[in-house]
């Protein structure tokens, strides 16, 4: 027998005690403070947490890479300790997701729309796929004293978590009460919300912490076992098919059950594995000596050696090249698997629902006969192994065993952009909790790009405080506005709205003197108003210094009284003595007292509203470029003063193509974009035309540095370019190929899910939402 089997099987045997309570059942003997545990006499463990990757839905070569790199993981682990892989499924707890995900009702005339949200949500978190899946990796290693696995733990958990790195996925320590609780939610399903444990007080009160954590009562029968009123079984994999898929894990995990599915692994060292596999090589080629032998003496010297014979000799070269030269190593495996239900009928059917599964990929799972409570130990992230039905294979035969499938997105607080198509979860995401929370939403007309838009500023004014502004150069978007109590605005040369091109507030400068700014803007706005000629240096030095005499009265009462005009700025150019004051001044004349002065004018609309929508659709060809700017550069004296109030803004530019179209708004744009993160704004760009819009260098680098994308049915050309851009594979690009309203990719940070949102059609909120004719409110 190989020796680290050998010394494993001393190390592990224990004297069998009968537990007379339900807390002898758990073979924890005590705990430590950062998340170690004892489970045996000088057995220590350590359980490690990470994330999903999207596994099921990455191209051929990504997969390969990613099985491959899994397999380096495999490889990276220790030969002297033993490590237990762990998939939790386990129930979404209703009352913590109430908590952390319905709108709260504030007694506003707004709670109509709320009651009707906060219904769909329920309806969608109890028709959707419930369970959330947690993976786990728990290290037990054998030591005298605790310290020295202290020690080991911190050189192995720094290893294992750049090798999950590596693969995509965030690997975090799991804290001591994290790792009851995993133990806690199992054991107690339905008091998830009563779970509260702290080491420091139990210790005060002399308390033992399996009081927390442990079943009301524990039956253990020949093949099933009960908790309290649930009942459980535990399977082990028996039977291993020659060749298995690496979709098997994610089938077997995707029973709608609380379950846990561990597979166990011991890494054998290189050069003992290779004396065992040479010495069962020797062996099988000297039977097939002897047998050629006993056939030359009785004469038979044509005789072919037996078929068996040939092909243990064919497996063991093999298996010894695997070794030698291929770069894998011996494992020893155990995989065993606990799933629980409500009825004793119930768990019969899971049973065989998981047996059907193994079968379809020509695996056998077995019950375990009077070890259910050894199997569940085994099963449960504890650290401890008392099922000893190994299975002998090399690194890429354990690595199919892949315990990856898609992400879910999940974030507190956030808000519900739809279901995930392959894990039927809730996607659940705050942008606010990304890097850089801007965002693009693309699609063909008819993908649903409104409805993704009109859900996001429903949900932002009803359940924050933050303030909306929406640009909307189609007038999509009044009737939501004014159903929210918003402010629309229209601007054109002949409404009566007005906004004051040089409106600014003290915070508008970032900390600096607001009017450096302002030059800049007021500058870009020249040029356009000139007709998009470059301003030479003397031109731009008599705009900077009428800019400064103009704001000098307004900086000396304090920002406060009348805001100077477009004609006051003209008035001061005419007192200028250079001739090239009088150019300026006669090139603006139109915009100033002309018929397009409307933003010469002093503000006259209610720009303190919580939800603005900029209607633009009636602006002119000759007014576009300007009337861009002026609501740019207001949106930017918003977002100044909301951050001095330490409120959030979000911003939604519809059809921002248009504004790519001209030079001076795009880099305006460009420049807000880059800096709203830091004043908590969060901008949102919305086009059809993403053709159009890539054509445009800023709007590409725009694009590649969004962390948040929703993208709907795309046009055959966009995708290509959407896919070079965002490096999309094929599999995911189907996602977003002639699908229906609704349905497509969103990228959340680096996950990239693909998704539905199907809303009730028969409630106010869509009616509000809907663009199609005949549906609207």
């Amino acid at each position: 027998m190989i020796k680290t089997l050998t010394n494993l099987l001393k190390q592990d045997k224990e004297k069998f005690v009968v537990p007379k309570g339900v807390q002898d059942c758990i073979p924890i003997t005590a705990i430590y403070d950062d998340g170690i545990f004892r489970v045996g006499k000088d057995k220590y463990s350590k359980s490690f947490k990470f994330t999903d990757i999207n596994y099921a839905v990455a191209s051929r070569e990504d997969k390969e890479a990613m099985f491959l790199e899994y397999s380096e993981l495999l490889n990276s682990l220790d030969s002297g300790a033993t490590t237990k892989l762990t998939i939790n499924n386990r129930r979404l707890n209703r009352l913590d997701f109430e908590k952390t995900i319905l709108i709260p009702e504030t007694g506003d005339e707004l709670d109509v729309y709320r009651e009707e949200y906060n219904k769909m949500l329920l309806d969608k978190a109890t028709g959707a796929n419930a369970i959330v899946q947690d993976k786990y990796v728990t290290i037990s290693i054998n030591k005298k004293s605790v310290e020295d696995a202290r020690t080991y733990f911190a050189r192995v958990g720094a290893d294992l978590i750049a090798h999950f790195a590596r693969l995509g996925s965030k690997c975090v320590e799991l804290e001591t009460d994290e790792r009851l609780r995993i133990v806690h939610d199992f054991f107690r399903v339905g008091e998830e919300t009563a779970y509260h444990f702290n080491i420091k007080e139990t210790r005060k009160k002399g308390h033992d912490f399996k009081d927390y954590v442990c079943p009301d009562t524990m039956e253990f029968e020949k093949d099933y076992f009960k908790m309290g009123n649930r009942y459980g079984r535990v399977l082990f994999l028996r039977e291993y098919a020659s060749y298995i898929k690496d979709s098997m894990v994610a089938e077997l995990t995707d029973l709608n059950r609380n379950l846990m599915m561990s597979i166990d692994i011991v890494p054998v060292p290189t050069d003992e594995a290779v004396r065992e596999a040479e010495s069962r090589l020797l062996g099988v080629e000297t039977n097939i000596t002897n047998w050629q032998r006993k056939q030359n003496q009785n004469n038979n010297f044509s005789a072919t050696v037996p078929y068996d014979m040939e092909q243990q000799k064919k497996e063991m070269k093999e298996f010894l090249d695997d070794l030698t030269t291929r770069d894998q190593r011996m494992m020893f495996a155990v995989l065993t698997m606990v799933h629980t239900a409500d009825s004793k009928e119930q768990l019969d059917n899971d049973t065989e629902a998981l047996l059907t599964t193994a079968r379809k990929h020509l695996c056998q799972f077995a019950v375990l006969k009077y070890q259910q409570m050894d199997g569940l130990n085994t099963a449960m992230p504890f650290g401890t192994r008392k099922i000893d039905a190994f299975r002998t294979l090399t690194t890429e035969s354990l690595a199919v065993f892949i315990p990856f499938r898609v992400q879910d997105i999940y974030h507190e607080n956030g808000i519900y952009y739809g279901q995930n198509v392959i894990s039927k979860n809730m996607i659940i995401a705050d942008r606010r909790q990304l890097l850089n929370g801007n965002s693009f939403i693309l699609g063909v007309s008819g993908g649903g790009k409104f409805f993704a838009a009109k859900g996001e500023i429903e949900n932002i004014i009803l359940s924050s405080n933050a303030d909306v502004i929406i640009i909307d150069p189609e007038r999509e978007y009044s009737q939501l506005v004014k159903a929210l109590g918003g402010e629309i605005i229209n601007i054109s040369a002949t409404s009566p709205s007005h906004i004051n091109a040089m409106d600014m507030n003290k915070e508008y400068g970032d900390g600096a003197n607001p009017v450096i700014l302002k030059s800049e803007f007021i500058m870009s706005l020249c040029e356009q108003l000139i007709g998009g000629t470059n301003l030479g240096a003397k031109q731009k030095s008599i705009i900077d210094r009428c800019t400064a005499s103009v704001y000098r009265d307004y900086q000396q009462r304090g920002y406060t009284g009348t805001v100077p005009t477009l004609q006051d700025f003209r008035a001061e150019l005419l007192k200028q003595d250079e001739p090239e004051a009088k150019e300026i001044a006669l090139a603006i004349e139109l915009f100033t007292h002309g018929s397009l002065n409307t933003f010469a004018k002093p503000t006259n609309v209610d720009t303190d509203n919580r939800l603005i929508c900029y209607d633009i659709l009636d602006l002119g060809k000759q007014l576009m470029p300007i009337g861009m700017l002026v609501v740019l550069d207001s949106i930017l004296n918003r977002i100044t003063q909301n951050r001095a109030k330490g409120k959030q803004t979000f911003i939604f530019i519809d059809e921002i193509y248009l504004l790519f179209q001209h030079e001076y708004s795009a880099n305006f744009l460009f420049t807000l974009w880059k800096r709203v993160r830091k004043y908590g704004a969060y901008a949102t760009g919305i086009t059809q035309n993403v053709d159009d819009l890539l054509q445009s260098h800023t709007a590409r680098t725009m694009l590649a540095n969004s962390e948040f994308l929703i993208m709907l049915n795309q046009a055959s050309t966009d995708r290509i370019e959407l896919a070079k851009l965002l490096n999309i594979s094929d599999l995911q690009l189907s996602y977003i190929t002639n699908v229906d309203a609704g349905h497509g990719l969103i990228k959340v940070g680096s996950s990239l899910v693909p998704f539905a949102n199907k809303f009730p059609k028969n409630t106010k909120l869509y009616k509000l939402m809907t663009t199609k004719p005949g549906e609207g409110a």
